[in-house]
């Protein structure tokens, strides 16, 4: 039957495709501890129908760029919804232009479609970039705040910089070239105009690691998310629908004092070993920590005191968030850890961090200087920019 004249014609466009498939939409739901889906899991069209952003279980690429912004404090209510509204779909024309630039560029502009939505984790230009709102933007534009989405309470041994914490809009913008991402967050900021204002921003990478890849190492050395979620895992504990939660923390880290212990004793602290991130009692990386376990002689195999057993799942009836984790170097004086987690509800992290504070020898050799929370929208897709959802 033919098309009414004015019927709109809903075959997909070249740009409705990639701004379907680009690090603001569509991308797989695996989340693994490898860049390969574990045996079982769905294979890469299962989950068509969702629209989830790029930069959560895309594989990790080498360097982040965190950004935050302020809206203008004079945009309030229905006007600040319309003009934040305006902002995110102008990031959403130019995100989609950037991935569309970096296929034309790599491939030739064949005209294939099905090549570009591939590129929903960033395979062509292995950027994402993944936006979220604080919590109090909602607030202030008139609209109902999701329900898990709040400020975090204050934690002890937490030293917060305020001009390094919060933020109406957060972006994690992730790479494989620090160049790519400081270019995208100079569009961003400039397609800003006056309703967005920079407040804070922080990089990070992923230092060299001695084995060759697999699970990235932080600046004491050990391995930084061995214990991350399965892809089902995801499903229950990672993804509230087609959205989530991110928490970012810029954590100091006294680098030279941990380095003076012995190995054994930095071991005994982080609860793994360091050089395989194997658990203390054997076997290998990715095996289950029982933080109660104990050896014949009745002495936990864990120490009750390290790092595992206070951020240990089983303490929190199986819950997980998924670390996406980089270093950063600000200085000789300022090296540290930019955490980035996602999980379904926050208070999941407010949970493991006041055990951290209370029974973590580690806590030593950390400290909070910044952080931040934010609800990660659903992604773009045909018709739908960036935070159609909540602004309408």
């Amino acid at each position: 039957m033919p098309k009414a004249k004015n019927a709109v014609d809903d075959t997909p466009t070249r740009r409705s495709v990639l701004i379907a498939g680009a690090g603001i939409g569509l991308t797989a739901t695996a989340c693994t501890r490898e860049a390969r889906p574990p045996a079982g899991a769905p294979g890469p069209g299962a989950h068509a129908a969702r629209r989830r952003q790029a930069g959560v279980t895309t594989p990790q690429q080498a360097t982040a760029l965190i950004l935050a912004y302020d809206l203008d404090p004079a945009l309030r209510g229905t006007a600040g919804a319309r003009e934040l509204k305006a902002v995110l779909e102008r990031w959403t024309r130019a995100l989609a232009e950037t991935q569309e630039t970096a296929e034309t560029q790599q491939n030739g502009d064949t005209g294939d479609t099905g090549e570009a939505q591939e590129a929903g984790g960033g395979r062509v230009a292995r950027l994402t970039a993944t936006l979220g709102v604080g919590p109090r933007l909602p607030d202030r534009l008139g609209l109902r705040a999701p329900d898990a989405l709040r400020d975090l309470p204050s934690f002890p041994g937490d030293r917060l910089d305020p001009a390094r914490c919060d933020g109406d809009v957060l972006v994690q913008l992730c790479a494989d070239s620090a160049d790519a991402a400081e270019a995208t967050a100079a569009t961003l900021t400039r397609l800003a105009g006056d309703a967005l204002s920079p407040r804070w921003r922080q990089g990070g990478f992923l230092p060299p690691s001695p084995d060759g890849g697999g699970t990235p190492r932080d600046l004491l050395g050990f391995k930084n998310g061995s214990a991350n979620p399965t892809a089902e895992e995801c499903e229950r504990w990672v993804w509230a629908g087609d959205a989530t939660y991110l928490v970012v923390r810029r954590v100091h880290l006294r680098v030279e004092d941990f380095a003076r212990l012995a190995v054994h004793r930095q071991e005994e602290i982080v609860g793994r070993r360091r050089a395989t991130g194997a658990p203390l009692d054997g076997g290998s990386e990715h095996d289950d920590v029982d933080p109660l376990a104990k050896d014949a002689q009745g002495r936990y195999t864990t120490p009750p005191r390290s790092h595992v057993r206070a951020a240990s799942p089983r303490l929190d009836d199986g819950a997980r968030m998924l670390r996406r984790s980089y270093s950063y170097a600000d200085g000789p004086t300022d090296q540290g850890l930019l955490f980035l987690a996602f999980m379904r509800d926050p208070a999941l992290f407010a949970r493991v961090q006041r055990r951290m504070a209370a029974q973590d020898d580690l806590a030593a050799f950390t400290q909070a200087r910044g952080s931040a929370v934010a609800y990660v929208l659903p992604g773009a897709g045909p018709g739908r920019p960036l935070g159609a959802e909540l602004l309408g």
